[in-house]
């Protein structure tokens, strides 16, 4: 058995890259391959409103719409002003980044329902401009047109050439996820969602730190927005309703509020899953609501926690009966308060 844990430690690594490196191969049609696509980008979103609540505890109900912010700025500046789609990319980032500060300025000491409420109406707001300002966002028409981007003369509008660029920008967030959240600015965000109180007792300059992360989740969020219009070259405001808000969050609670794992497998299954369950019509959204239930109630730390467990266990780290003690441990603990 030790064996198998130490080949197994020395193996995951390249056996998970071969698989995510292989994957355009393996989906059956170019339909499947854009889904996948899509749960690519919606992973990186999720990872991204992580940063904002799962590290800050700072919960945003609509934070879609930096992701719309992202997707139109990059539309607008390469269709109307002739401007790099690898320039658009950075720019979609910047301006989200830029929204959330004006809007951080007077929310950042603003504390749970309080702070959920005004981005909810923001978002209701952003909406309602990408809806209504038709000279810049082309109102209900939305934006047609949006170009793929070139690498090197190679154009990546395939799906399975896009594929590996919305990989390299998903592994890029998740290396500085992991950074941030192992810098002394990330153990301050840690410590403000623990008790955002004591934290500024401990000398923690909370709306400073707040605001730190509210600017880089937005960034990604518009990054992946400008990901999403390029990817289906095409920009329209239902595509960013708050009920898409609740979608992601959806996600990131499946996946595992504060895990980095979770962030990518809730983004990309809960877009995959509706998709290949197609086929038994409406049926598929009893079902898929019925499989969210399900991994709250059995998988409490979300698929991220249930994953690194498996991956504990494999590796030899964790014994079989751990888990199960220490989920006794909790429940004792809660009925003793």
């Amino acid at each position: 058995m030790k064996t198998f844990h130490k080949l197994y430690r020395v193996s995951r690594i390249w056996i998970l890259l071969l698989i995510v490196l292989t994957l355009p191969y393996w989906i059956p049609n170019n339909y499947y391959l854009q889904v996948a696509n899509l749960g690519m980008i919606f992973s990186i979103l999720t990872l991204s409103l992580n940063i904002l609540a799962g590290y800050t505890g700072l919960f945003s109900v609509g934070f879609i719409a930096f992701y719309g912010i992202g997707a139109y700025t990059s539309a607008i500046v390469v269709t109307r002003l002739g401007w790099s789609v690898w320039v658009g990319f950075i720019l979609a980032g910047v301006v989200s980044s830029l929204f959330s500060f004006l809007l951080g300025l007077p929310t950042m000491r603003l504390r749970g329902m309080y702070f959920a409420v005004a981005t909810l109406a923001f978002g209701e707001i952003m909406y309602q401009v990408f809806l209504n300002w038709t000279s810049i966002t082309g109102g209900t028409k939305g934006i047609k047109g949006v170009p793929s981007p070139e690498f090197f003369g190679i154009s990546l509008r395939p799906y399975s050439k896009y594929f590996y660029l919305i990989l390299a920008v998903l592994v890029i967030v998740i290396l500085l996820t992991r950074n941030l959240i192992n810098s002394r600015t990330g153990r301050a965000m840690l410590a403000i969602r623990e008790n955002d109180i004591a934290a500024e007792a401990m000398g923690v300059d909370v709306p400073k730190f707040k605001m730190i992360a509210f600017l880089i989740a937005t960034f990604f969020a518009g990054v992946a927005g400008a990901l999403y219009g390029h990817e289906v070259r095409y920009v329209s405001p239902e595509s960013f309703v708050n009920a898409e808000s609740a979608a992601v969050l959806a996600m990131m609670v499946v996946g595992g509020i504060g895990s980095i794992p979770g962030s990518i497998l809730g983004g990309f299954i809960l877009t995959m899953l509706p998709e290949y369950l197609r086929f038994l019509g409406n049926i598929r959204l009893v079902i898929y609501g019925a499989a969210i239930v399900a991994i709250i109630i059995f998988a409490p730390k979300g698929l991220g926690g249930l994953i690194e467990w498996i991956d504990g266990f494999l590796s030899g780290t964790l014994k079989l009966g751990t888990h199960k003690k220490s989920t006794e441990k909790v429940e004792g603990e809660n009925g003793h308060s």
